[in-house]
């Protein structure tokens, strides 16, 4: 049943395929957005299951590290539906990296995350930033993680890249507060998603002592991170910005 909190609204899911990302595009849609599905693999099944919900969605490819391709994702959504409204910059890398030592990162593997988690966010905010200017409204919801207030071990490359995107974040709300458009972090804490289940470093001890920590102690869903995604997309957080919601059952209180 589609609710209507964002009917009207137009937005964008990068990392849209499978996952957090496809949760993320199908809940937006189920609140009335109108939802450019996009990644740089096929979004097909999101789409698809979107539109067999009554919902409104097409999709697109995209590299979010390159400008070019994100500026094209941008007029795509402004040429399907007129403007922009949302974008929710999901894209990134993290359940495909191992768990090691940060001496042991090679640089290559370091200069890919950052492109993909912090170039990609970047990219995609300044080729939605005309459309959201020319309507003098937008929400911009970065994801980062719950691993950058705990400051997690064997992941230095992934928890630097999303410490730049909180930092990102409130930079950016400075600079675009005049302009209407909102700027916040969404920072899930360790999520039982079907990339994650699939890579066994995540497996064992490793999930059981990160659900330990939790004051809700259980495993993390998708479908948890929804209503917070849906509060900052909607006009209910319009006076929200600059901020960074940690949605992780209470691992991380700051």
């Amino acid at each position: 049943m589609i609710q209507s909190r964002l009917a009207e609204r137009v937005a964008i899911v990068t990392g849209a395929a499978q996952g957090i990302g496809a949760e993320y595009a199908k809940t937006l849609a189920a609140n009335g957005a109108t939802v450019l599905c996009a990644d740089i693999t096929s979004v097909a099944e999101t789409v698809a299951a979107i539109k067999e919900l009554k919902g409104h969605a097409e999709g697109v490819h995209v590299d979010v590290s390159s400008r070019q391709s994100a500026e094209e994702m941008a007029k795509s959504c402004v040429s399907l539906f007129g403007r922009i409204d949302i974008l929710v910059n999901n894209a990134g890398i993290f359940t495909s990296l191992a768990l090691k030592p940060f001496f042991e990162i090679s640089s290559d593997e370091w200069d890919k995350v950052m492109a993909v988690n912090v170039k990609g966010s970047f990219e995609c905010a300044r080729a939605v930033l005309p459309a959201m200017k020319k309507q003098s409204y937008g929400k911009i919801i970065n994801i980062a993680s719950g691993t950058v207030f705990k400051g997690v071990p064997m992941l230095l490359h992934y928890v630097s890249s999303k410490g730049a995107v909180v930092a990102m974040t409130r930079a950016m709300a400075r600079e675009l507060g005049p302009h209407g458009i909102r700027v916040n972090t969404l920072a899930p804490g360790l999520t039982s998603s079907e990339n994650l289940l699939s890579n066994p470093a995540w497996a064992g001890d490793v999930s059981k002592n990160n659900i330990a920590s939790r004051a809700i102690a259980r495993e993390m869903h998708p479908g948890d991170l929804c209503g917070t995604l849906v509060y900052l997309a909607s006009t209910e957080s319009d006076f929200v910005t600059g901020q960074a919601l940690v949605v992780d059952g209470g691992s991380v209180m700051h």
